[in-house]
């Protein structure tokens, strides 16, 4: 799931989302309309505060393996070479 869709139909308080994951309303409301990506440093934090709902793979799908190489095996749409 990304984060746009959780926000708009799971959480039922953004700030009090915000100030869990550490950042302020306005950062958020960034991440969720895809203003800005969601730095690597929040995305533990957003996996746990959605209890994996929205994970590190969905929040950066390009770069997680680099970031997260210890992740690779637990994912199951990844097949490493």
């Amino acid at each position: 799931m990304n984060l746009a869709t959780y926000l708009k139909t799971t959480c039922p308080n953004k700030a009090a989302f915000a100030r869990e994951i550490g950042v302020s309303n306005a950062m958020l409301y960034q991440f969720e309309m895809g203003i800005r990506p969601v730095p690597a440093k929040h995305c533990p934090a957003i996996e746990r505060a959605t209890a994996g709902k929205v994970t590190r793979q969905d929040l950066r799908p390009a770069d997680w393996q680099r970031i997260w190489p210890e992740s690779v095996n637990e994912h199951p749409s990844v097949h490493p070479e």
